[in-house]
């Protein structure tokens, strides 16, 4: 298992950037050599709830991963 992240200290502009960069990096993935990531989180520095985005991409505030 591995995953693929960014962190973005900024809102929903830096997050659709983030995303978009994890999606082009995950499709670049040769899967016959490696396996896929487990999934793709954008960490973020505001925010209180995480979310899963229709793309697949988890959009995780830092104050999330404290507990």
């Amino acid at each position: 298992m591995w995953i693929l992240w960014l962190t973005k200290l900024g809102g929903e502009t830096l997050v659709e950037s983030g995303a978009s960069s994890l999606l082009k990096l995950a499709s670049k993935i040769d899967t016959d050599k490696m396996k896929a990531p487990s999934f793709m989180m954008v960490v973020t520095g505001v925010g209180e709830y995480a979310y899963r985005r229709d793309d697949g991409v988890c959009v995780v505030p830092i104050g999330a991963l404290k507990h």
